[in-house]
C-alpha cells in the first residue's frame, strides 16, 4: 500500500471532489432550489476552484524542489478541516445570505464559493503536486502526468456512482461530510514522512475539531430551525418535515427544495394547500369519473383526501420517490394498504408513455413553480396523457405563474401546448383576491371531447367555478421535447 500512496491518494481526491459536488446541491437546494440555473452555478463555481487548484498546486510542485511529500499531506489536512466546516457554514452563512438576497443565483454562486470553494481548491491541488513527486525523469513526464490524470478521471466517476447510487440515499449529507473529513484526515496521516509524537498528537487533536465542527454544524442547524422535525436525503431530493403552528392551526408540512409540496392541518386531517381542492372538480365535468391518476403524490394530501371522501373510486399515484410514500406513512397518514390505492414508484413522463391503462381523470403536482420538470410539460406529454384517457376525460394541472406582468411564460407556454392537444381548455385562479401581477397557483384543465357536467354538483363546486379565467390568450410557441423553456 505504501508503494501506491500516490495513487490511492490521487485515486480517492477526484472521487471526493465529485461526492462533494454532488452534496453541495443537496446542500443548498432548501434555500435557493435545484434548478438548471441553480446546478450551471454549482458547477461553474466548483470548476472554477478546480481550475484554480491545478494551476497554483503546478506552481507549489514546481517549487518544491525538494520533492517534500509532506506539503500534500498538509493540504489534505487543511482540505480536512475546510470540509467539515461545511455543516456550520450552511446554516451560518448560506441560511442568512438567502434570508436576505433575492436573487437566489447570485446566493448560489456565493454559497458555492464560500463552502465548497476553498475543498474543491485544495483537491484539484493533489493532482499536479502528486504528478512532480511520482516524476523523476523528464523523458517520462507525459505518462507520468497521463496516470495521474487518469486515476483522477477514474476516482470521479467512483465517486459520482457511489455518491449518487449509495452513499446519499443511505447515509445523508451531514454523514458523509463527516465521511469525507475523516478520509482527508486519514490520507494527510499516510502520507506524512516523519511522524513523531507530538505530530500524532496533533492530529489527534484535528480529528477532535473535525468531529466537533461536523456536530456543531448539526446542533446550530437544529437550534435555527426548531420546526424542522426530519430531515432526509433521499435518492432524488432533500425532504424537510416542519411543524408549523398559526392562531388557528397546527400544520405539518413536508418541503423539497424551497418549494412546500404538501401541507395538513393535524388536529382535522384536512389538506391545507387550497389549490387540490379543484382537483376534485373531475367529478363535475366528468359525471362517470370513476379511475382517476395523479401524477405527483409528495405527502399524498389529496390522495388521502379523495379516498375518504370517493369511497366507491381508485386512484393511482405515480411518484418517482419512494422515501415520499415512506415518509407519507410515517408522518402523514397515509395507508397504503387501502384497495382503491394503487401507487406507482416510477417517473410521469415513463408512466404516460407505457402505461395501458384509460383514466377518466389525470391530476398533475408535480410542478416546483417555475422548476418544472420539462418531460412533463411538453405536447408530446400531453399528447400521450390524452392517449391515456377515457372519452370525455380530463387533465388537471397546478401550476405556479403569475397572469399579467413579467413571470407570466410558465403559463402561457402550457396554454399554448394544451390549446395544440386538447378539445378545449380552462384556466381557474385559486385565490380569487390574489394580484394577477404576483406569482400563483393556477389550475390548468385540458378536457378529451365533450365535457360530461354532472349538474347535481353545481351548488358544491359553485365557487370554484366562478374562478374561471375567461378569454385568456398566449402568444407563446408550443412547448415540445426539443424546445421547452420553462423546464428545470
Amino acid at each position: 500500500m505504501k508503494k501506491y500512496k500516490l495513487e490511492i491518494t490521487v485515486f480517492l481526491s477526484g472521487a471526493l471532489t465529485m461526492i462533494l459536488e454532488l452534496i453541495a446541491s443537496r446542500i443548498l437546494s432548501p434555500y435557493v432550489g435545484s434548478s438548471n440555473l441553480i446546478w450551471t452555478s454549482i458547477i461553474g463555481i466548483m470548476l472554477t476552484s478546480m481550475s484554480i487548484g491545478y494551476w497554483l498546486g503546478g506552481k507549489v510542485a514546481d517549487k518544491n524542489k525538494e520533492n517534500d511529500i509532506n506539503i500534500l499531506s498538509n493540504y489534505l489536512s487543511i482540505a480536512a478541516i475546510a470540509t467539515s466546516l461545511i455543516p456550520i457554514l450552511e446554516v451560518v452563512f448560506v441560511n442568512t445570505l438567502a434570508k436576505y438576497l433575492e436573487q437566489l443565483i447570485i446566493v448560489a454562486i456565493l454559497s458555492a464559493t464560500i463552502v465548497f470553494g476553498i475543498p474543491s481548491f485544495l483537491l484539484a491541488a493533489v493532482s499536479p503536486i502528486a504528478v512532480k513527486l511520482k516524476n523523476s525523469n523528464i523523458d517520462n513526464i507525459g505518462a507520468t502526468s497521463g496516470k495521474i490524470s487518469s486515476l483522477s478521471t477514474i476516482g470521479s466517476i467512483f465517486g459520482t456512482f457511489f455518491a449518487g447510487f449509495i452513499l446519499i440515499p443511505n447515509l445523508g449529507v451531514r454523514n458523509i461530510v463527516l465521511g469525507c473529513s475523516i478520509l482527508l484526515w486519514i490520507l494527510s496521516i499516510m502520507l506524512l514522512k516523519n511522524k513523531t509524537k507530538k505530530y500524532y498528537i496533533l492530529m489527534l487533536v484535528e480529528l477532535i475539531v473535525i468531529i466537533a465542527l461536523n456536530f456543531l454544524g448539526g446542533y446550530i442547524f437544529k437550534i435555527n430551525n426548531p420546526d424542522i422535525i426530519k430531515d432526509v436525503d433521499s435518492e432524488y431530493s432533500r425532504i424537510w418535515v416542519t411543524e408549523v403552528a398559526t392562531e388557528q392551526n397546527k400544520y405539518k408540512t413536508l418541503q423539497v427544495d424551497t418549494g412546500l409540496e404538501s401541507y395538513i392541518n393535524q388536529e382535522t386531517g384536512e389538506m391545507g394547500a387550497e389549490y387540490l381542492k379543484y382537483y376534485d372538480l373531475f367529478e363535475y365535468y366528468n359525471k362517470n369519473a370513476n379511475d382517476v391518476l395523479m401524477i405527483g403524490g409528495a405527502a399524498y394530501t389529496y390522495p388521502m383526501h379523495f379516498l375518504e371522501k370517493y369511497e366507491n373510486k381508485k386512484i393511482d399515484v405515480v411518484e418517482i420517490d419512494s422515501k415520499m410514500t415512506e415518509i407519507s406513512e410515517q408522518e402523514f397518514g397515509l395507508d397504503t394498504t387501502n384497495l382503491n390505492l394503487k401507487i406507482y414508484t416510477t417517473d410521469g413522463r415513463s408512466f404516460l408513455n407505457y402505461n395501458d391503462k384509460k383514466y377518466d381523470a389525470i391530476l398533475i403536482d408535480a410542478f416546483k413553480g417555475v422548476n418544472a420538470p420539462f418531460e412533463l410539460t411538453t405536447y408530446e406529454a400531453m399528447k400521450k396523457a390524452y392517449e391515456n384517457l377515457n372519452e370525455n376525460g380530463i387533465v388537471f394541472t397546478n401550476i405556479i405563474s403569475s397572469l399579467e406582468g413579467e413571470e407570466t411564460d410558465f403559463i402561457k407556454y402550457e396554454y399554448s401546448t394544451y390549446k395544440a392537444v386538447f378539445d378545449s381548455v380552462k384556466i381557474f385562479k385559486v385565490r380569487p383576491e390574489t394580484n394577477n401581477q404576483e406569482r400563483q397557483n393556477l389550475i390548468l384543465v385540458g378536457f378529451k371531447g365533450e365535457n360530461s357536467i354532472n349538474e347535481e354538483k353545481t351548488q358544491e363546486y359553485e365557487e370554484l367555478l366562478e374562478n374561471e379565467i375567461k378569454n385568456f390568450e398566449s402568444d407563446k410557441e408550443v412547448v415540445t421535447d426539443d424546445y421547452a423553456p420553462i423546464g428545470d
